[in-house]
Formats: structure tokens, C-alpha cells, sequence
């Protein structure tokens, strides 16, 4: 005689939920905002080293983790970002280096009143902070467009850190033009080139479920790479007709 059923695990339903959201369409409302947002960081970022263009359906595989259709934030922030004292938001509108060197120049920048409460805005955010998480950051020197090389004549009291300062250029600049000199001597004369020293993007973290779990949803959620993976399955099966929940 066959026991009773087993009782489904609290994934197990949410599993389910996720079937049933292929053939729902307020699942997918915000597919355009999700592929609009994601084109513009692809078109933006697609001239730093190393980026691999986003696939929108990530991103819209992590709205239905983070919160999905039957949930209240789905109206208003379908990502979570800058909710419940989540300090991805500040990271982002911090106004560093990093952030300005990730987020496009928008005709309207993101504001936290708009994050929080603006469903695009909230989808933009949350694809900025994912992307500010993978990618790889240094500090490097950088050199001006123009290329000249100019020439100056020391002066009594000059140093490398000084002259670089007055004249545009950096220390490390300075010293591999003019290779061997270290100790300044009024009346030499030095080469320079414009330069300066800038946060840069070096490389990129893949965009994988596990990264997305580490470095977005920062470990809250132990099962969150596998509702990701099982998310992102079901969205690729596409919700063309025949659809089967």
C-alpha cells in the first residue's frame, strides 16, 4: 500500500510558481525595460577589456528570484535594490570613479526616490550594481590623447612629484620617458607627456549564476544559484504557444 505524499519543500513551490510564470504574461512586463536597460550597459560597457555583452534573460531570471509577479515589490521594485537597508544602492549613486566609469550617461540619472520606487529605474540599478560587482578595477596611469612629447628644464627645489603635478603628467610617466635619471639637478632638461592617474576597468568576473549569487544577492540566499539556474531554464523555454505550465 503507497504512503501518503511527500509534503513539497518550500523549492519545490516555488519551482512550481516559476512553471506556472512562463504562461502568464504579468510575468513578463517587463521584458522590453529588461532588454532596453541591459542593450544600453552592453553599448556602453562593449569598449572595455574583456566585457562579454549581458544576456537580458539573466537579469530577468533574477527579477523572478528576487521577487517575481506574485510578490507586492514586483509593482515597484522588481530587483530589490535599495530595499530592507541594502547598501548596493549607495555603492552605485556613490558618484566613485567606479560607478560613473559603469552606469551610461542617462538623460535622467538614477536618484534613490526613483530606484526604490520606479520599476525601470529600480531594473537599471539593479543591472548597474551587478555590473559594478563583476567587474575589475586598478588605478592606472593613463595617457592624454595627444601624444606629444614635451620637453621642460628643471628648476632648483623640482622634483618628479612636483613637476608631474604642475605640468600634467605622472611620476611613473616621468620617469619612463627620462630612464635612468633619479636624482634631479637644476638645468636638465626632462621629457613629459600628458597623463594622469585614473580608476580603469581591467577585466571582467564572469556573468554566472554563482557570480550572481556571491556578488549580487551577496550570499542571503543559499539556493539562490540553483532558483537562478531553474529560473533561468524555464524563461529560455520562451513563452510561445503551446505553453504548458
Amino acid at each position: 500500500m503507497a504512503g501518503p505524499p511527500h509534503a513539497k519543500s518550500g523549492f519545490q513551490k516555488w519551482q512550481d510558481t516559476i512553471r506556472r510564470a512562463r504562461c502568464d504574461t504579468t510575468w513578463a512586463e517587463y521584458d522590453a525595460d529588461i532588454r532596453s536597460t541591459v542593450g544600453e550597459f552592453n553599448t556602453h560597457l562593449k569598449p572595455s577589456s574583456g566585457y562579454v555583452p549581458l544576456d537580458w534573460r539573466l537579469i530577468k531570471a533574477m527579477a523572478w528570484t528576487e521577487t517575481g509577479a506574485a510578490a507586492s515589490l514586483w509593482k515597484s521594485n522588481p530587483m530589490q535594490i535599495g530595499m530592507f537597508n541594502d547598501p548596493g544602492l549607495d555603492q552605485l549613486l556613490s558618484g566613485a570613479p567606479a560607478s560613473r566609469l559603469i552606469l551610461p550617461a542617462w538623460k535622467r540619472p538614477l536618484t534613490r526616490k526613483d530606484v526604490r520606487t520606479t520599476p525601470l529605474y529600480n531594473i537599471r540599478a539593479g543591472v548597474g550594481y551587478l555590473l559594478l560587482k563583476l567587474a575589475r578595477f586598478e588605478v592606472k596611469d593613463v595617457l592624454d590623447k595627444d601624444n606629444t612629447i614635451h620637453q621642460l628644464t628643471v628648476k632648483a627645489g623640482d622634483s618628479f612629484d612636483k613637476l608631474a603635478h604642475a605640468h600634467g603628467s605622472t611620476v611613473a610617466v616621468m620617469q619612463a620617458l627620462n630612464p635612468g635619471v633619479r636624482v634631479l639637478h637644476p638645468g636638465q632638461v626632462l621629457k613629459y607627456q600628458k597623463a594622469s592617474r585614473q580608476t580603469v576597468i581591467t577585466g571582467w568576473r564572469a556573468a554566472t549564476t554563482a557570480n550572481v549569487a556571491m556578488y549580487y544577492n551577496g550570499g542571503g540566499d543559499a539556493a539562490y544559484a540553483k532558483k537562478l539556474d531553474f529560473a533561468l531554464s524555464v524563461i529560455q523555454q520562451g513563452n510561445v504557444p503551446p505553453c504548458r505550465p
